[in-house]
Parts: structure tokens; C-alpha cells; sequence
């Protein structure tokens, strides 16, 4: 915007009344009531080049623009109506200032002084309607007074007080509570980043526990039972299996250049196990016999008797405590398909599990006699069972439903026919026999109580040749003595050489080996019933058992 002073351009045909300067303070007069001459268009006159220009709002970079029409003045596009102007000032009148004089010597408008406040921000007129002539009066003053100056700007007032003023609002308040609300705010959402970030870390340990457990995104996860109970029915196989583990144990057997592995378990809390004799046998008198129990504690056994008639044999471990004994069955109660367990170190494998059914009872089997001479010759009236038994089982219990001990595991009928103690290395074809607990019991009472097992006798001896069926007395006795001795049970009862036994107690016997596996089953002074023929007369004969020691 032109600075005061300055020429203001004339604006086309139309011409205003000049008005004066007044320096520092010019005020503004109407313009003249004189319409233009052309009569082309119509409306205010402009000011002339005398007229002072408007003045420049501090700190404003840009002319204030013309002020809008005031309401009610006609102006037409086509220039043939005019609006009435407004009267003519007195050109020579000397309006009242505004204001009192500034007794502090305010400089220039334009430049304000340094205890002057900022003015207010002055908005724009808006931009007036097309058609409408620029510097149109906005009113006709009334008669005899000044129009007021059509820009607001050249009687600006810095000390003047407005018509109407707003409140004023202090800025530090606002700005304070914007910085409140901004902290509080900003706390806000630190503590919501350390709350997420905390969820977000412990969430994330968990996935990655879970990834690391489960192989990682996409592993397979297959469906499995939970955990169950490790109790079971008494008397299912695991049930018995808990219960008689830790009475069983293992035997290592080493001495005279030969070694040896089988089975035990537990008699009574002294320290007594039950075994074969042909474990313990490789110990021979200086050996060595090392016992292992279920919870892996070894002690050192001695052998505490021994009989290979009935192949069973009683070692001690001593300064053990809390040993607990398997209980002892009845085997004349076994019968035929009933339930039973075995459990042994199959090629040393201790503490193995297997089951089956008694196949058959009163099996007469003969084991061993490696040595030639008969002396380590075993007679078993055996159970036999078709559960697996292996070379390293002999010695172990055959346990009936209940989880009771019915024999000792002493044989098995090996792939290639034979049959002996450890049956070769062929392994179960599930034909294993043995020893019945009620013939073992007997003897281990004797073996523990004098170092020594009795055997019931009949007190003849037999012609193992004969080939036919039964058992028959041979012509002359072992040692040439008589083949009955004399005053013995079967001379007592009326035995001569060459009688065949076919039966006793009713039961039919096939062989020399049999009738004596069917005495052993009984104790001494049992009383038996015997038939017999004589030059094919049948007979019967009863006698009470005598005893012998050793084999």
C-alpha cells in the first residue's frame, strides 16, 4: 500500500473532491456528490492524486484492500444509474481528532513505539461483488458532518479503546495446560508401550517355549493320552511284576575258570535267596558270587548248601537291611491254563518280565548229567509253562495270579531237542519247566537248617536199559551188592528183582527216570502204593519212603 504523501492513480473517467493532508494525523473527507461525466459508470468517486493514501498497518506486507460497499448502494453493471453521492465537506473545516493528543509522542503509525502493544490482526474486507465500483460510500453521512474515512487503517489508534472487546485470554495458562495434558499424555503412552512391551515379552517366552518343545511353527503335534496312574490291578502282570521286582535279584557266579549268570529271589529278611544248583556251581569252593537287587545295591553271598539231586542251592548276602521275601504258593493247587509270570536276567538282561499259562503239571524231566557219572543228574516232576524263559532265567520264580511263588524256572526244552539246565543258547521255544515250590520249599528248609537236602528212597535199583514200558528192577545192585537192599522200604514191602513198576499212586509211570521223579515229589516217610507185575501177574504193594542223604 502507497505511503502517506504519495499520489494515488486516478481510476478511469471518475474524479473525487481532493482531500487535504494532514501529515501524521490527515483525516479523510466524503467524497464528492459529482458523478462521473461519461455517465459510463456510476458509483463513488476515487480519491484524487491530492487525497493522502491510506497508511500501511504495522508489520502488514500487503495494502489493505478497499472496504466493502455499505448495504443499500445500487451499482449496476450497465453504468446508466449512478448512486446518489454523498454531500461535499467542508474542504476548509478542520475535523476533531479522535483522540487527545499522545503526551508520550508515539511515533509514526506504521512504526509502533516500545511500550506500544501490538495492534490487533485487522482481517480483510470481503473482495465486494462483481459489477459493484471500487470506493463506493458505504452510507450517506448525515448533512453538516464528515464521512468517516473509507480505510480503517488511517485513523488507527493504538491507544483508543474498541467499541466492543472481547475478553482477553492469557496465553500462559493455555500454554500450561497444553503441557500438562501433553506430559500426561505422553506418560500415557510410555506406560502403555511398557505394558504392551511387557505382555508382548511374556507372551513371546511362551510361544518360543512352546515352539522349542514342539520342533517349531508347523511340527507335527500328534494326539496323545495324558497322564495316568502308575497303579495297577494287583493282579494284572504289572500289578504283580511292582509287586515282586524288588525281591528278586540277579546272580554273577565266577570261580575255576568258569563264569555264570542267573536268577534269585528273596526267602526270608535274614538274607537267604533260593536259586539253581547249576548257577551257583561255577563258584565251585573258593568262587566268587556276587548278587545284584532290583534297586541296583550289591552285596557279596556265600553258598549256604547245595543239591544237584533237586538242583537247587540257598546263598546269603549279609549287612543288608529291609530285604523283603516273595510269598511262597501252594503247587498242588496249580492247575492247567491258570495264569503265570516268570521273571529273571535273560542273558543277563535282570529284572525281565514275561507271562504265559501252566501248560502241563507233573512233567517228569531229567537235567544235566554233563559229568557222565549221573551225579549231577536233576529229577523234576516239573510244571511246565509257555512262558519265555531263556538261559539266565534259571533260578527265578514262576509267580501264580495272586503274585505268589509256585516253582523255580530250572529248564528249558531247547530248538534242537536237548534238554537241560540252560537249554544251550537257542533261546525259548516256549517249552520251559519248573521245579514245583513245594518240593523247593522242603529242600531249601533243609539246605538253610544242615547244609544238606534228604532224599526219599524206595531202597532198590533200577535197570535204566529197559526199554519196555515201566519201571523195572534191575538183576544185581549198583555197587554188586543185592538190587534191593535189604531191610530197606521195597524189601519190606515185597519187592524182587525183575518186578516192573507200572504205577503209582495210580498214576502210570514209562520209565526208570519217571519213578524216580515221582518219588522225589514226595518227602521222606510219605507212604506210596506201587503196581506192579510179576511174570505178568499185576500186583499192588504199599510202603513208607526212606531217606538218604546227599544224592
Amino acid at each position: 500500500m502507497p505511503s502517506a504523501g504519495t499520489e494515488a492513480p486516478a481510476s478511469g473517467p471518475t474524479g473525487g473532491a481532493p482531500a487535504p493532508a494532514s501529515g501524521t494525523g490527515a483525516t479523510a473527507v466524503a467524497p464528492t456528490a459529482e458523478a462521473s461525466a461519461s455517465g459510463l459508470t456510476g458509483g463513488a468517486p476515487t480519491p484524487g492524486a491530492d487525497a493522502p493514501a491510506p497508511t500501511i498497518a504495522p508489520g502488514a506486507g500487503a495494502p489493505a484492500q478497499a472496504p466493502t460497499p455499505a448495504p443499500g448502494v445500487d451499482a449496476t453493471a450497465s453504468g446508466h444509474t449512478g448512486a446518489t453521492p454523498a454531500p461535499a465537506a467542508d474542504t476548509h473545516a478542520h475535523p476533531q481528532p479522535l483522540h487527545d493528543p499522545d503526551p508520550y509522542s508515539t511515533p509514526p503509525y506504521g512504526e509502533p513505539g516500545p511500550w506500544a502493544p501490538a495492534p490487533p490482526v485487522q482481517h480483510p474486507a470481503a473482495t465486494p461483488a462483481h459489477g459493484v465500483a471500487v470506493g463506493a460510500p458505504l452510507a450517506a453521512p448525515e448533512a453538516g458532518l464528515a464521512a468517516p474515512a473509507a480505510d480503517p487503517w488511517a485513523r488507527y489508534d493504538p491507544w483508543a479503546v474498541p467499541a466492543a472487546v472481547a475478553p482477553l485470554q492469557q496465553a500462559d495458562p493455555v500454554e500450561e495446560d497444553v503441557k500438562r495434558r501433553r506430559g500426561r499424555r505422553r506418560r500415557a503412552l510410555i506406560g502403555g508401550a511398557l505394558v504392551i512391551a511387557l505382555v508382548s515379552g511374556v507372551a513371546g517366552g511362551v510361544v518360543g517355549v512352546q515352539l522349542e518343545r514342539n520342533g517349531g511353527i508347523g511340527a507335527v503335534e500328534l494326539p496323545q493320552a495324558g497322564v495316568e496312574a502308575p497303579d495297577r490291578d494287583p493282579g494284572s502282570v504289572a500289578g504283580i511284576a511292582a509287586q515282586a521286582l524288588p525281591s528278586v535279584v540277579t546272580l554273577h557266579v565266577s570261580g575255576s575258570g568258569t563264569a555264570g549268570t542267573g536268577t534269585g529271589f528273596v526267602l526270608d529278611d535274614r538274607g537267604h535267596i533260593l536259586t539253581n544248583d547249576h548257577v551257583v556251581e561255577p563258584a565251585g569252593k573258593n568262587g566268587e558270587i556276587t548278587v545284584t537287587f532290583h534297586s541296583g545295591d550289591t552285596a557279596e553271598a556265600t553258598v549256604v548248601g547245595r543239591d544237584s539231586g533237586y538242583d537247587l542251592a540257598v546263598v546269603r548276602v549279609k549287612g543288608v537291611r529291609g530285604l523283603t521275601p516273595l510269598p511262597l504258593g501252594n503247587s498242588d493247587n496249580v492247575q492247567v491254563g491258570d495264569p503265570v509270570v516268570a521273571i529273571g536276567a535273560p542273558f543277563d538282561l535282570a529284572g525281565t518280565v514275561t507271562s504265559g499259562i501252566i501248560s502241563a503239571r507233573e512233567r517228569p524231566i531229567t537235567a544235566g548229567g554233563e559229568k557222565g557219572d549221573g551225579s549231577d543228574v536233576s529229577y523234576v516232576d516239573a510244571l511246565q509253562t509257555d512262558a519265555p524263559i531263556n538261559p539266565g532265567n534259571s533260578g527265578g520264580p514262576l509267580l501264580d495270579g495272586k503274585g505268589r511263588v509256585v516253582g523255580i524256572n530250572s529248564a528249558i526244552r531247547s530248538a534242537d531237542g536237548g534238554l537241560d539246565p540252560e537249554g544251550g543258547q537257542s533261546g525259548s521255544i516256549g517249552l520251559g519247566f519248573a521245579i514245583p515250590i513245594n518240593q523247593g520249599k522242603r529242600v531249601a528248609e533243609e539246605l538253610i537248617g544242615t547244609g544238606k537236602a534228604t532224599h526219599p528212597v524206595i531202597g532198590i535199583t533200577l535197570d535204566m536199559e529197559y526199554d519196555g514200558d515201566g519201571a523195572r528192577v534191575a538183576a544185581e545192585g549198583s555197587d554188586g551188592g543185592p538190587p534191593v537192599t535189604t531191610g530197606g522200604p521195597g524189601a519190606k514191602a515185597g519187592i524182587r528183582a525183575g518186578d516192573v513198576i507200572t504205577k503209582v499212586d495210580g498214576r502210570p509211570v514209562h520209565s526208570g527216570e519217571e519213578l524216580i521223579v515221582k518219588t522225589r515229589a514226595h518227602r521222606p516217610g510219605d507212604r506210596l502204593e506201587l503196581t506192579l507185575e510179576r511174570n505178568g501177574v499185576e500186583r499192588t504193594v504199599s510202603l513208607v519212603l526212606g531217606s538218604s542223604d546227599g544224592d
